[in-house]
């Protein structure tokens, strides 16, 4: 979904993994993210039980309703996306779900546009956003990247994840495009407000020679795959986890290549809201306790992409 937007701090990032070490556990099949309603499937969940070890650090109005309303854009694989029989499946809900196990209550995700998961937490209609959600400053403290602006409150984060950002092209095709410069002259396709767009608009600024780099930025990543996939743009950026998922699965492993180096490193972090500090310290016990069992590790893992794995659960890590 996202090292998705506005974020992260010096570039030169070390590979999360190679392309072919990107498990697809099973025949997953990259779907198209459906309407802003709740996902009715088995996502996330750990029934409440009394039994749950860390019930008691939840809010109370949580603990009663046994239930974490989680914003996500879940259009996003292998972090979270759609299976074949509509179920919401990837690297998120899984550990949502050991973590439920853990806080005694059900993690509910439901579908919206990435750039919109803030907004919707501001509204509490979530509870939480978790969507590969970068954590940055201007994020923290609610500064609008472009503007510089203070925008709202902003978010706190606990991070659980990190990733750098690629750029992919057609396979075989653009095979002088090695770099972030390579792509002046050249059109980029990559979802709205996510770092990937970021970059582009920050390269797009250093172009000579009456270049620039046309950037087209869709309401998901998945729209942004197809555009690419028909020749309409010369690349596409994501998340490395994305974009790698995208080289191994799309058109059998024959749509789509990764060049040059992953770059942004940073982490990904569920947002929650200022004044909901007691949910945001449960979350990071939470981690850290699937961390400490061994139930952290069985995710990453499974989804192929070691690493990205951190050693502890941080707050507001993201520069």
């Amino acid at each position: 979904m996202t090292a998705r937007s506005t974020r992260r701090t010096t570039a030169a990032r070390s590979r999360l993994a190679a392309v072919g070490s990107i498990a697809v556990a099973g025949a997953l099949i990259l779907t198209g993210c459906g309407d802003q309603t709740k996902d009715n499937g088995s996502e996330g969940t750990g029934a409440a039980t009394a039994a749950a070890p860390l019930a008691d650090k939840l809010p109370k109005e949580i603990r009663d309703k046994g239930v974490i309303k989680v914003g996500s854009d879940i259009a996003y694989a292998p972090v979270e996306f759609k299976d074949s029989s509509g179920k919401t499946v990837g690297i998120d809900p899984d550990l949502a779900d050991a973590m439920g196990k853990q806080l005694g209550v059900k993690f509910e995700f439901e579908n919206g546009i990435f750039d919109s998961l803030i907004t919707g937490l501001r509204s509490k209609r979530y509870d939480i956003a978790m969507s590969a959600m970068t954590d940055t400053k201007n994020r923290q403290e609610g500064i609008d990247s472009d503007t510089g602006k203070k925008v709202g409150e902003g978010v706190d984060f606990v991070d659980y994840f990190t990733a750098g950002v690629s750029i992919y092209t057609q396979k075989g095709k653009n095979t002088d495009i090695k770099t972030w410069s390579d792509l002046c002259g050249k059109k980029i396709v990559l979802q709205r407000g996510s770092v990937s767009e970021d970059l582009a608009k920050a390269e797009a600024k250093k172009c000579t020679g009456g270049k620039t780099i046309s950037i087209e930025a869709f309401d998901n990543d998945q729209q942004a795959q197809t555009r690419l996939r028909a020749g309409g743009a010369d690349a596409g950026s994501s998340d490395f986890p994305v974009a790698a998922y995208a080289v191994k699965t799309s058109g059998g492993g024959n749509d789509f290549q990764i060049v040059g180096e992953q770059v942004e490193a940073a982490p990904y972090g569920i947002a929650v809201a200022k004044n909901n500090t007691q949910l945001r310290d449960a979350l990071k016990a939470a981690l850290d306790a699937i961390i400490a069992n061994g139930e952290y590790d069985k995710v990453i893992k499974k989804w192929g992409v070691e690493d990205g794995a951190v050693k502890e659960a941080t707050i507001n890590g993201g520069k």
